[in-house]
């Protein structure tokens, strides 16, 4: 990859800069999706109390807040990864994709970094390790693909139009609550079901509690699915993002 050493420059300097003069530094990363974890779980395991997921409610939430926090992280980040490096596009020629990829590069090392606190709790609620769970590394990929597609349309409407920004966030919460990551999708209306068919967010998370707490194979299909989603996605956002790339200099 010929620019390969500026994306790791700019994802390096992404990671030092969100955590530079902070006491907690990476343990932040850690912390906001664990007590998150733990404040849902008291609410829905012990006030609302849900049925028989298999496993403790507890890791089952974590394995849907993993995967949500990524999305959400990796998509605010994109917003403003163009906007915020404004001097930079004007004075220079680079590929200005390579802005948005860092920022869900720094975000993905945020992920693993939390990931490593899955596994303490797999260990905690005794989940067995299984040869299913090496599934979860192409889970990912997917999910990374699809993260960067929404994020290269995001980065280049917020250029543009900088109110896209609060309308995002009003989406991502109604987005939240259309996928499964405080419940099951057996919980949902069964007439409404179709709903997570068509969401590539609630096809991951249900595939990485597939693969890491249910000890299976991913429904396949579900994924394939999730892929075409994706690819399509991806392909029509970085075409678009490369027709305008040309103006962004005069915009940003």
């Amino acid at each position: 990859m010929k620019y390969k050493d500026l994306v790791l420059e700019l994802t390096l300097r992404e990671i030092k800069a969100r955590y530079k003069q902070s006491f907690l530094g990476f343990f932040w990363v850690i912390l906001n999706p664990f007590f998150q974890m733990l404040i849902l779980s008291f609410v829905f395991s012990k006030i609302l109390r849900f049925g028989n997921l298999g496993v403790p409610y507890p890791i089952f939430l974590y394995a849907g807040l993993l995967p949500w926090t990524f999305l959400a992280n990796a998509l605010n980040a994109s917003l403003n990864s163009l906007s915020s490096n404004a001097s930079l596009i004007k004075q220079v020629y680079f590929p200005r994709e390579i802005l948005v990829l860092s920022t869900i590069l720094a975000k993905a090392f945020d992920f693993f970094l939390s990931f490593g606190v899955f596994l303490i709790l797999m260990v905690f609620f005794k989940i067995p390790f299984t040869p299913f769970m090496l599934f979860f590394l192409l889970i990912f990929l997917l999910q990374a693909l699809f993260v960067f597609g929404i994020g290269l349309i995001l980065s280049l409407f917020n250029l543009f139009y900088r109110d896209v920004q609060y309308l995002f966030n009003l989406v991502l919460t109604l987005w939240f609550y259309l996928t499964p990551v405080i419940y099951a999708p057996e919980f949902f209306p069964e007439k409404y079901r179709f709903i997570f068919k068509l969401n590539p967010m609630a096809v991951f998370i249900n595939a990485y509690r597939k693969v890491l707490l249910g000890g299976d194979f991913p429904k396949f299909s579900s994924l394939l699915i999730g892929l075409v989603i994706s690819l399509i996605l991806f392909a029509f956002a970085y075409k678009i993002f490369k027709k305008l790339e040309g103006v962004m200099a005069d915009i940003a």
